[in-house]
């Protein structure tokens, strides 16, 4: 049986799922074949806690949010549930960051918004305000802030030079 409107000329993985092949820019824009690109983060990979947090701390500092989407995303996809909210609010901040930084004013802020509620409520919820020595109220603060910058219409931010630090 196939699937209706799939195609045999898309890009798949090993598995057979969907993904494109084209190489893509530090803020995950797909470029033309052929291009160099930037190494894509490999999908799946199951870290501890303090690995997540250093590895995406590392692609921030090199303006790479997209990028560290990706390993939240993996945090919040293999993680235990009660941390779910924690690495899915931390990866709406990083692609937030990346759409902010692609000239999405709308959707960054949005982002930016919805991860810093995230974090906000996990840490009300846990009592918890500093896990894996992430400061939460810091990067609610910092989400916050760079949404209205976004919002007022300064055009682009600099995704290295605006990249938050996770903890101190």
């Amino acid at each position: 049986m196939t699937n209706a409107g799939a195609s045999d000329a898309r890009d798949r993985d090993t598995d057979g799922r969907a993904r494109s092949a084209r190489p893509r820019d530090g803020l995950g824009r797909p470029l033309p074949y052929g291009a160099e690109g930037v190494p894509r983060q490999p999908e799946g990979v199951v870290r501890v806690p303090r690995e997540t947090v250093a590895e995406a701390q590392a692609l921030l500092d090199t303006g790479k949010p997209f990028h560290a989407h990706e390993v939240f995303e993996d945090a919040w996809k293999s993680g235990p549930a009660e941390e779910r909210m924690l690495w899915r609010g931390l990866a709406q901040l990083a692609v937030g960051l990346t759409h902010a930084a692609r000239g999405n004013a709308v959707g960054g802020a949005r982002l930016l918004r919805r991860g810093a509620g995230a974090l906000a409520e996990w840490e009300r919820e846990r009592g918890e305000d500093r896990p894996y020595g992430i400061d939460l109220a810091g990067l609610a603060r910092w989400a916050r802030e760079l949404a209205g910058r976004v919002e007022s219409g300064r055009g682009p931010v600099d995704a290295r030079e605006e990249a938050p630090r996770l903890g101190q």
